[in-house]
């Protein structure tokens, strides 16, 4: 029987002698390998913290003791240490395994997390609540207090947040550890002046020099005979250093480090001795990202979250991977799309936070590396960056997933908005993402964006319509512009069809039978801003000729089509407004604004989006049905306005045109 399925929590753990613990870290690589290759999901980050997390559970009571996770896709061994064997098989789906800390699965999970930078600051929270209370740990007071651990990684130490929370975590005048996991990744090399000094102190001092401070410093920290005899007894290999100027020292911050995070003995020793400390200090683990299978560790961003995937071994032909696939991504689209403007305009510039591969930069940093940056996991500095660029003349593009623009909307009030600059955003993951589930949902850009004057917020229906977006944003210089697409695969529905430009402010026609509503006039009209559009054509072909339903590419969340609007509601027509984003401050929000400043009645609006709820993790298709935006739940809303329409016919000035508005929009 393995050890993993004897494991019913970390009190079982415990009880095991130290020398089987290397076992049970190969059972929980093994685990987590044979998951993720069959349904994908985190996998490198987690393979390089199960040594790391073992420790941690075996030296501290999490049932008592305060673990805060930084970046949340390092949390699989945790969870599986925690009782949660048997959610693994459906990891990332509603009936499974959250694949991010996950409170509503557990005492031991105390954040939802997805983002970065903000364990320490929690952690310092945390720290000081539990000290008003008194229940925090007190080597003499209280020895059984609560302690407070945050496990930092994949390069986010280097966030704006973390810095804050370094800062006031110095200030704290009781135990707090910092676990720093420096594995060398983010998720692609990590970027940035701190990112080389990490390097350099994994390589540059001599064990004397080690020695040296380390002494100094234990003569200061309570109990420090301990740490220095467990140092003694380390391997060459991981002797770790006790730094008199480390970088941290500067935060009033106890620094021992770098430790080798794949040596649980070494680990349990120095985790033993940090956690009777009564001051806040960091420990520099140094950790591989992908450790134990070998393909990760080679192509750490390969395997950072992979589909399902099968490795080939052969002795003549050697190792190859077999990744499931799909249609052409979104992503992918946008690559190209990016590249081919850079190519033909010199003046356009572009950048990512961390997420090169993921927003589909790499190609960009690739062929034109002088005017393409990654700048790490700092979206605020990147903003920022991009807003003194336009201000030389350059035309920036920021690609960032949707879910992290939020941590950039101050920047992109102040400093690009107020000054009137055209930084242009290329939101990925907009709407509904599958398995990441809430953490990661780009469900409220809109609504932050709407905001800002003269912003231009667009989305496409497939990849024509994006090129032709990218098209007008590269042109437009009177503000900020995005465009927004979801983790999904471009659709060829209207591939062998001309896509018409972007015009600002104008929808465009799917239906083109509508070209004239006074000649055929709708039952019901539906707007679908971005892809939600194509399931609302889904919707109509499998209605039937029962409905006479008429469907416009929305394109424009601001500003939006209000002469279509107008058309639309003065004639009585209703319509359902549809997108993958939430009914709050949304797209349909701005129709209905639209509406109401042009005095029309807006009793006929339907809105369709993502509810004022969370969407917890599982398949992108059953969120859409949960929401009730798949082709399924718009036809729904079709039948419903169609019999209301039917029920109470519209009075004549309803029907007859209004003077001067247009009819339809271009087909």
């Amino acid at each position: 029987m393995s050890i993993l399925s004897t494991l019913t929590g970390p009190a079982d753990l415990r009880k095991l002698p130290v020398d089987r613990l290397p076992e049970l870290a190969a059972e929980i690589r093994e685990s987590i390998i044979a998951q993720v290759s069959k349904t994908g999901g985190h996998l490198a980050p987690n393979l390089g913290v199960v040594e790391l997390t073992i420790a941690l559970h075996y030296v501290f009571d999490f049932a008592s003791d305060r673990l805060l996770f930084d970046v949340g896709h390092q949390c699989y061994p945790h969870k599986l240490l925690t009782g949660r064997q048997g959610l693994m098989d459906k990891l990332r789906t509603r009936e499974g395994m959250a694949g991010f800390p996950e409170p509503l699965e557990s005492e031991y999970d105390l954040f939802r997390v997805g983002h970065a930078g903000t364990g320490i600051s929690t952690g310092v929270g945390m720290a000081r609540g539990d000290t008003l209370s008194g229940e925090a740990y007190d080597p003499e007071t209280n020895p059984d207090g609560r302690r407070v651990v945050t496990l930092i990684g994949d390069a986010s130490i280097a966030n704006g947040v973390a810095m804050e929370g370094l800062n006031n975590a110095g200030t704290l005048r009781r135990q707090m550890l910092v676990v720093l996991n420096d594995n060398g990744m983010s998720i692609s090399k990590p970027q940035g002046a701190l990112a080389g000094y990490f390097d350099r102190v994994r390589v540059s001092h001599a064990y004397t020099d080690f020695k040296k401070g380390a002494r100094k410093i234990l003569g200061k920290i309570p109990g420090g005979g301990v740490l220095q005899e467990a140092y003694h007894r380390a391997g060459e290999m991981t002797k770790a250093m006790i730094a008199e100027h480390s970088w941290f020292e500067h935060f009033g911050l106890v620094t021992v480090g770098p430790i080798d995070g794949h040596d649980i003995p070494t680990l349990i020793e120095f985790l033993s001795e940090a956690r009777d400390l009564d001051r806040p200090m960091v420990l520099h683990v140094k950790t591989i990202k992908g450790k134990g299978l070998d393909v990760a560790e080679d192509d750490a961003t390969r395997f950072h979250s992979p589909k399902a995937f099968r490795v080939e071994r052969d002795e003549r032909l050697g190792c190859r991977v077999e990744m499931s696939k799909g249609g052409r991504s979104f992503t992918a689209a946008v690559a190209d799309a990016v590249c081919d403007v850079m190519a033909r305009d010199e003046k356009v510039v572009a950048c990512t936070a961390a997420m090169a591969d993921g927003t589909g930069i790499a190609e960009a940093l690739t062929r034109f590396p002088d005017r393409t940056w990654d700048v790490g996991i700092c979206e605020s500095h990147a903003m920022d960056m991009m807003a003194g660029l336009a201000k030389t003349g350059a035309k920036p593009f920021f690609a960032v997933y949707s879910t992290f623009v939020q941590r950039a909307f101050d920047q992109a009030f102040q400093e690009v908005a107020l000054q009137g600059l055209a930084v242009r955003l290329l939101l990925d993951r907009a709407g509904v993402v599958g398995g990441d589930g809430a953490v990661h949902h780009g469900f409220c850009d809109v609504a932050l964006l709407r905001t800002l004057p003269d912003a231009l917020l667009m989305a496409p229906i497939d990849e024509a319509s994006l090129v032709a977006a990218i098209e007008l944003m590269s042109t437009y210089d009177d503000g900020l512009s995005a465009v927004r697409y979801p983790r999904d695969t471009v659709s060829d529905r209207f591939a062998g069809a001309a896509c018409p430009a972007f015009e600002i402010g104008r929808a465009r026609l799917l239906t083109p039978a509508h070209a004239d509503l006074d000649t055929n006039r709708p039952d019901v009209a539906v707007l679908g801003f971005g892809t939600p559009a194509m399931d609302a054509m889904d919707a109509v072909d499998g209605l039937g000729d029962e409905y006479n339903v008429a469907v416009w590419d929305a394109r424009f969340a601001k500003p939006v089509d209000g002469a279509l609007i107008e058309a639309l509601l003065s004639r009585g027509i209703p319509v359902v407004t549809v997108e993958d984003h939430s009914v709050v401050g949304g797209f349909g929000a701005a129709v209905l604004e639209c509406a109401q400043e042009r005095g029309l009645d807006a009793s006929r609006v339907i809105r369709l989006g993502l509810p004022d709820s969370w969407i917890l993790q599982d398949s992108r298709s059953s969120q859409l049905r949960e929401a009730g935006i798949d082709a399924a739940g718009i036809a729904q809303a079709i039948r419903a306005a169609t019999c209301a329409a039917r029920a109470k016919p519209a009075t004549r000035a309803q029907i007859e045109p209004t003077p001067g508005v247009r009819d339809g929009a271009s087909v």
